[in-house]
């Protein structure tokens, strides 16, 4: 049996959105917030970087002959960096230039009539790599430095301008609710480079920050003049006289 899913919210990226599932993660609050809307699919693979990233999302991402049989990824969130940001010679290495070319060719795979890949449907998010704490962070087989993190997050923004793409700045959110202390972001980090749940509360609150002023139509919440509803009625609303009517699937988006 294959299961038929609703329309998504897709999630790309490293451990930072694999570990998304974990109690207080950002996936499990979006699946929540997106309860009955749009099904969460985390495609976080830990360890990974954006050269590694472009053949996944060749296989994750839908080929526009496919995309009118199966349902569409309305959301996705793209999240690298933590790893890129490894100093050489690591193997997860990836130059800061080539690192924004990477992420300027997953954004076009999607955006480009020309691809492949294309899906305007599609509302795309870049989040930036969050501040790594040196001090907590003890694994000299796999160093990090925060200066060096500090210029990858800032390299996202620099490719969400050139490609129209809103960007959820964690770095700097995180950054400075640890009042600008790289050894205060330890609430934030639970082994300096991995989210804690307070950590994750922020780039989900970045996320929806975003949703809310740049994606209006894709807000999930009440407040949102009913621009999103359950895709199967709520059950006050089942015809009880007919009842099969009334509980077919329809769209999420109004």
């Amino acid at each position: 049996m294959a299961a038929n899913v609703q329309d998504v919210v897709m999630l790309v990226g490293d451990s930072l959105t694999q570990r998304g599932w974990e109690q207080g993660g950002f996936a499990q609050l979006l699946a929540e917030m997106y309860n009955r809307k749009l099904d969460v699919i985390n495609r976080g693979l830990g360890g990974y970087q954006t050269d590694w990233a472009i053949p996944i999302c060749e296989q994750i991402f839908a080929k526009q002959h496919e995309q009118h049989h199966i349902p569409q990824v309305k959301l996705l969130t793209i999240w690298y960096g933590a790893n890129d940001a490894a100093p050489a010679p690591s193997p997860q290495h990836v130059p800061i230039d080539r690192y924004k070319t990477n992420l300027s060719h997953i954004i076009q795979m999607v955006k480009s009539p020309t691809s492949a890949y294309y899906s305007p449907e599609t509302r795309i998010i870049l989040i930036t790599p969050p501040p790594v704490n040196t001090k907590q962070w003890d694994r000299p087989d796999s160093p990090r430095v925060f200066e060096t993190t500090r210029s990858y997050a800032g390299a996202v923004k620099e490719v969400g301008e050139k490609e129209n793409v809103p960007v959820a700045d964690v770095w700097t959110k995180i950054f400075d609710a640890a009042g600008r202390s790289e050894e205060a972001c330890e609430k934030y980090l639970n082994d300096g480079l991995h989210l804690t749940s307070d950590g994750y509360n922020i780039v989900f609150e970045a996320i929806m920050d975003i949703v809310e002023r740049v994606y209006p139509e894709l807000d999930p919440t009440w407040e949102a003049h009913a621009r999103m509803q359950p895709v199967f009625v709520p059950w006050d609303q089942v015809n009880v006289q007919n009842p099969r009517p009334s509980l077919m699937k329809r769209k999420a988006q109004l």
